[in-house]
């Protein structure tokens, strides 16, 4: 039996964009291609089976997804003895690997616009490893995969020669992302005020994200009432602390709240709670917050770039990421007027609809048969 080994150790306690991605892939593809087995590498952080099909075995791999091991020796650490085909799914290519090799390149941010990803000596740090492993990947992939239409276009330009080999295999949304009501007690155990309405931003705290234009948004739109507060749900560190010190700066300081690990029954709480998901990212591959969002019945404010208008198809307000007073008059749009909130609450909730999992495994298992029959 053809076997296909997928790296899932981005799949963790923490939560994390790609380990969804991996988790969707891996809860549809045994089920959708009984003629294949598939080896599955799981972080030894996880302490549960990744998948109960009988057409799955799974190893664990004591080294970081995102490590020296995987980058160099992942070949050595794994044995890959009966794999037909190895599938890469978090932007790097291993070297020497013994298979061919599929890889889902999310983003070129890394190559493109590193500044945007992290700063200081970790990021100089990280610049060199994601360059290095991302340009192997578009040199010497056998097929690469990526989330969305803008992201396969921003291969494209970057490296011509791998446009051939890029599938687009679009993002999904857990079911488990729905409007949910009577939060009330939850709301208030998270530190939410009753009878108050907040703006909603989630994601890590990276500069791609733009968190400083948020902010600077929220407070153009809002400075002059009290009614409607920020909430941001990221890790705690030293992001959240200047995001604190600029909205002190921005004199909103009492009206931003930053919430850290949240469980998820509250993350759905705030989604479906929020007046609005502030979403105004440089670039985004995907950008599974504003899916969430939609499929929480939450009216989302965006980036008119990169991969944005292409997730959210027409349910979302637009706006330059760099243009602070464009967002804020997007935000307050859909915060002043209920009819309009109530219309893009029902084009998110279609639109979150079309974006499934099973599509995206399909997508990847196509892009595996494509390969395999070209080896064949």
């Amino acid at each position: 039996m053809t076997t296909i080994c997928i790296d899932c150790r981005y799949i963790g306690a923490r939560p994390s964009g790609i380990g969804e991605v991996v988790q969707g892939l891996v809860d549809w593809a045994p089920m959708l291609a009984p003629d294949l087995r598939f080896l599955l590498l799981r972080s030894a952080g996880r302490s549960t089976p990744l998948s109960t099909a009988r057409n799955v075995a799974e190893v664990i791999v004591p080294h970081a997804a995102n490590g020296p091991a995987t980058m160099w020796w992942l070949r050595h650490v794994v044995d890959l003895k009966g794999v037909d085909l190895f599938h890469a799914p978090a932007n790097i290519m291993p070297a020497g690997l013994p298979v061919p090799c599929v890889v889902t390149v999310h983003d070129v941010m890394w190559l493109t616009h590193p500044s945007w990803c992290r700063s200081g000596v970790r990021g100089l740090i990280d610049r060199a490893f994601y360059r290095h492993g991302i340009r192997r990947a578009l040199r010497d992939a056998a097929a690469l995969a990526t989330v969305s239409a803008a992201s396969a276009g921003a291969i494209a330009a970057l490296a011509p020669s791998a446009a051939a080999r890029t599938s687009v295999t679009l993002s999904g949304v857990s079911p488990r992302f729905a409007p949910v009501g009577g939060m009330e007690g939850r709301l208030a155990a998270l530190g939410l005020a009753a009878g108050r309405r907040h703006v909603l931003t989630v994601g890590q705290y990276a500069p791609y994200k733009n968190h400083d234009g948020a902010l600077r948004a929220f407070a153009q739109a809002f400075a002059g009432r009290g009614d409607v507060d920020l909430v941001l749900v990221q890790r705690m560190g030293r992001g959240a602390s200047a995001l604190l010190a600029l909205a002190e700066q921005l004199g909103i300081g009492g009206r931003v709240q930053v919430l850290a690990g949240v469980a998820f029954e509250d993350l759905l709480a705030l989604y479906s709670s929020a007046a609005a998901l502030l979403h105004p990212s440089f670039c985004e591959g995907f950008g599974n917050p504003l899916a969430e969002a939609m499929a929480c019945g939450c009216p989302v404010v965006t980036s008119d770039v990169s991969a944005m208008p292409e997730v959210t198809a027409g349910a979302a307000l637009l706006a330059s990421p760099y243009d602070p007073g464009a967002i804020a008059a997007q935000l307050r749009r859909v915060v002043d007027d209920a009819g309009l909130a109530e219309v893009m609450r029902q084009r998110g909730l279609a639109r979150a609809g079309e974006l499934s999992w099973r599509r995206f495994a399909e997508a990847n298992l196509a892009v595996y048969r494509r390969v395999l029959g070209a080896g064949a």
